[in-house]
């Protein structure tokens, strides 16, 4: 159903390359609360929080390995690695930002577009 809603706004063949990247965003987030949502409540068992992010880590897969298998399509495996590494950064500084509430310095900043380099040359055609 969500398939076909994002397929229809989507100029045609788009939606091969664009769903892996709305899964993987999607993914993340739920990763992202998997392993650290926890953090804001360490008076809890830690029992109960390895079980809660275990649950919240299965919507994660549900997400990534179909973003990746239906992305392997249209993106080399190095491709797809870049994808999720920048995807896994943007998302976690800004859940470390807004549920965290920690600062995001220059020197984050700095590290950020040094990966966002590395991104821009493995997606480069030129050899």
């Amino acid at each position: 159903m969500w398939g076909e809603m994002l397929q229809l706004s989507l100029p045609p063949g788009a939606w091969a390359y664009a769903m892996p990247v709305i899964f993987l965003v999607a993914s993340n987030v739920f990763m992202t609360f998997a392993w650290y949502g926890h953090l804001k409540f360490k008076d809890s068992p830690l029992l109960l929080a390895i079980l809660v992010s275990w649950g919240i880590a299965l919507f994660e897969y549900c997400l990534a390995v179909p973003a990746n298998r239906y992305g392997s399509a249209v993106y080399s495996t190095a491709q797809l690695k870049t994808l999720q590494e920048v995807i896994t950064l943007t998302v976690f500084a800004v859940f470390s930002y807004l549920y965290l509430g920690e600062a995001l310095t220059w020197r984050h900043g700095v590290g950020f577009a040094l990966i966002a380099a590395g991104a821009f040359f493995i997606f480069s055609n030129k050899s």
